[in-house]
């Protein structure tokens, strides 16, 4: 068998961003949404945190959790407390607690909320989406975000503000991005009433969008306003009784004011690196081959005498060795080389990681 040493020329590193739909059904907008039944048991469950959403009834083969719906309280209020003799400990409390600590950084004080577009500083609630681990990738795509929200005060379409700011703000969570009343990333032209800029509430902005960590925190007491204040009157639970079940009623809430709103849309971003290899073939290298297909008999003579004075092989495959000759890739050719003394190749093989 031989080889061919590859020089350092023979190298070329390359990277593609690729975008996709964020959504198992290949569509960059999610149209229907279903989820199970929460749980009414006196035992806190996975129910009391979050609540998964798919595409179809999770029932059906295929369904698969597009994303999650959390709510936080930085009282605990809203869900059962873990143990009646400590009040305000609760899985909202946890809920808040956790995502305050992944937006703001482990250092933040205990007493300081979420600022909503500078508005709303300390906002003691919020909504968290969580799109799924397997949708998002290596990051959302800014900008293709839009949400359409239908609820008792009724509808509007939130988008984030990617496309028309000149400022990108970093958290400890990476990149953070305002979400506005508008679509397709640009804020209406309108001001609700009490407003200081187009797209946002006298409680600041919609929320945040995360695109790093492929999360979305609305902010309740914007959705909470009415429809003249740029709300749509969904109003959170911030009772708390620990002598009743659990049930997941804001998670229930957002869900269905998200469902009536009946499109949610959203792309993927991802960055593929490639590494390039040149594999050069001059005219006279690989013209022979030790395949038994070309020999026969103890000596070793070919089949085709033909091939004495003009040999030809039909290359399939290039095999890739380390310094050890050990073999560490295979690329497979679409169909056979012809080679011969009178022709040359230039073979690129791609290696995406």
């Amino acid at each position: 068998m031989s080889y061919t040493p590859l020089a350092a020329t023979d190298f070329v590193v390359s990277s593609d961003a690729i975008t996709a739909p964020a959504w198992s059904t290949n569509s960059p907008t999610l149209t229907s949404f279903f989820t199970a039944t929460p749980a009414t048991s006196t035992t806190i469950t996975s129910d009391a945190f979050y609540l998964n959403v798919y595409q179809i009834s999770p029932s059906t083969t295929g369904a698969a959790v597009q994303f999650s719906i959390a709510y936080g309280h930085a009282l605990g209020s809203g869900s059962q407390y873990y143990n009646p003799l400590v009040a305000g400990v609760s899985p909202s409390y946890t809920t808040y607690k956790q995502y305050k600590n992944l937006v703001y950084g482990p250092f933040v004080t205990g007493s300081q909320g979420f600022n909503f577009g500078g508005l709303a500083n300390n906002s003691r609630y919020i909504y968290a989406i969580n799109v799924d681990r397997n949708r998002y990738k290596e990051s959302l795509l800014p900008g293709s975000f839009n949400l359409t929200l239908t609820g008792p005060g009724g509808t509007i379409n939130l988008s984030d503000n990617s496309n028309n700011s000149n400022v990108i703000n970093y958290l400890d969570c990476g990149r953070v991005f305002d979400i506005v009343s508008g679509s397709n990333g640009y804020a209406s032209v309108s001001i609700p009433t009490g407003a200081t800029k187009a797209g946002y509430t006298t409680s600041g902005s919609y929320g945040f969008l995360l695109p790093d960590i492929g999360t979305i925190i609305l902010n309740p007491g914007a959705l909470a306003l009415g429809s003249s204040y740029g709300g749509i009157g969904l109003v959170v639970d911030e009772t708390s009784n620990p002598s009743t079940p659990y049930s997941s009623v804001s998670n229930t809430n957002l869900f269905t004011v998200i469902s009536s709103g009946g499109s949610f849309q959203l792309s993927s971003y991802e960055t593929i690196s490639s590494d390039y290899i040149f594999i050069r073939v001059q005219n006279s290298q690989y013209n022979y081959s030790s395949n038994p297909t070309f020999t026969s008999g103890s000596n070793g003579g070919l089949v085709y005498p033909i091939l004495i004075n003009s040999p030809q092989t039909f290359p399939t495959t290039i095999g890739l060795y380390n310094d050890n000759n050990d073999l560490v890739a295979v690329a497979k050719m679409s169909v056979p080389m012809v080679k011969d003394f009178t022709k040359e190749a230039l073979i690129r093989v791609k290696l995406d990681w």
